[in-house]
């Protein structure tokens, strides 16, 4: 059995209620995950095919059932910066920056600047007064030759998950640990005509949630993983009467690698591969002003649980969880027990706009919307931004539309940019 499995109750354990000091600063990635699983299993266990071999789960009210895909390593899908933040999330086709490797690396062929770097904070669980657990992120870019064809990037993604306090089944101590995930990542971009650049990335995963320990006689270690990412990015600009008007699209596969274990099983887990496309609209009004406006979907590309989990070998594990790498990715898109109306229904939407005046003061919102069935995350965010000289600094803030509890609700994240252009033209 994968970690997941074996682990789950060894994990919800120690976040438990008779583990109070460990509650107190106890990491959301675990205890969303426990959630979350369990209520997907309780969902799973309370609903009925109908009509039977149809494929098509629904609750005892008739409802589509709650089945949420889960993943291993979720912190990668994260949005890392403060301005994609305040525009719901939507970043496959804005402007490149030094953040692009997350959304889409092709666009750093287009980038105005020469390179940049960029440090963004996220807090994690601030509206629990829980102060150990954020992600930070730094990332950065820089062009390539004189011809303005090329850029390299590259990205450093750590998460905290806080300080923790191990218990056995009991509730007798076992310990403490600071479970961490990072991701190393490096990315190249290159231009094949004016209007189209193309992007390859490559990535190292690690995730160290409760090495040392053991379960089931079995000792847990760190999970390891690599994965690519393949991007591209097309734009075109277009004469306006007041001013010019740029539309880019723009396309990403993520985290295409291996699955993750995090004990000595052959059973691994999915890591959250991703497929996402965008389109920005850029609209010049005159010299001072600029409006842009930002769609994204995206859809993960791993397998969605079987509510009736199937088990034709007999091992104790469903069928739709051992699966090859690529067989999850590919058969991602058509595997939904409940037909293309579900598949529907894992398309997540994020809608942003963003207004900047001399390129020095933006303003921006933005909405994220995830069906109900598959994790209802629903909310706005909105944000500032600000450029002088060489610096740049994003500001966002994520207002929940669910009685759903989201880990970064009204909490303010802050990106730090630094622009190499603005530096040599001082020089």
């Amino acid at each position: 059995m994968s970690y997941f499995d074996e682990t789950n109750a060894y994990i919800c354990d120690f976040l438990s209620p008779k583990s109070s000091n460990a509650m107190k600063k106890i990491s959301i990635s675990l205890f969303t995950f426990c959630l979350i699983l369990g209520l997907t299993q309780q969902a799973q266990a309370q609903c009925f095919e109908d009509p039977p071999g149809s494929g098509n789960f629904v609750t005892a009210l008739g409802e589509p059932c709650v089945n949420t895909i889960i993943t291993a390593v979720p912190f990668l899908r994260i949005a890392p910066d403060a301005r994609a933040a305040a525009m719901g999330d939507a970043g496959i086709a804005v402007s490149a920056d030094a953040n692009a490797l997350h959304f889409n690396a092709s666009k750093l062929a287009f980038a105005e600047d020469n390179g940049g770097i960029a440090v963004t904070y996220t807090p994690w669980l601030r509206a629990l007064n829980v102060n150990d657990v954020y992600l930070a992120y730094l990332s950065g870019f820089f062009k390539l030759g004189d011809e303005d064809l090329e850029a390299v990037g590259f990205g450093l993604r750590y998460f905290s998950l806080g300080d923790i306090a191990f218990t056995d089944e009991n509730g007798m101590p076992l310990g403490n640990g600071r479970p961490n995930e990072f991701e190393v990542n490096g990315a190249y971009s290159r231009k094949l005509s004016d209007n189209l650049a193309v992007g390859l990335g490559a990535k190292f995963i690690y995730s160290n949630l409760a090495a040392g320990q053991e379960v089931g006689g079995e000792e847990i270690t760190a999970g390891i993983a690599g994965a690519a990412d393949v991007s591209l990015t097309y734009t075109t600009e277009v004469e306006l009467n007041n001013g010019t008007s740029n539309l880019t699209i723009g396309g990403a596969l993520s985290n295409i690698g291996s699955k993750i274990t995090y004990t000595n099983s052959i059973n691994k887990d999915f890591i959250p591969a991703n497929f996402g496309i965008g389109a920005a609209w850029d609209l010049d009004f005159d010299e001072y002003n600029r409006l842009t406006v930002a769609l994204d979907f995206n859809k993960l590309m791993a397998p969605t649980p079987d509510p009736s989990q199937e088990d034709a070998d007999g091992d104790g594990v469903p069928d739709y969880k051992q699966v090859s790498t690529f067989a999850g990715i590919l058969g991602s898109f058509g595997d939904a027990p409940g037909g293309f109306s579900e598949e529907l229904r894992e398309l997540m939407y994020s809608v942003g706009i963003e207004y900047w005046y001399d390129k020095q003061f933006a303003v921006r919102a933005g909405y994220f919307h995830e069906h109900a069935t598959k994790g209802n995350r629903k909310y706005f965010t909105v944000g500032l931004g600000l450029k002088y000289n060489v610096f740049g600094l994003n500001i966002s803030y994520l207002v929940p539309t669910t009685n759903q509890r989201n880990p970064l609700d009204n909490t303010l994240r802050f990106s730090l940019l630094f622009d190499f252009t603005a530096y040599e033209s001082d020089l």
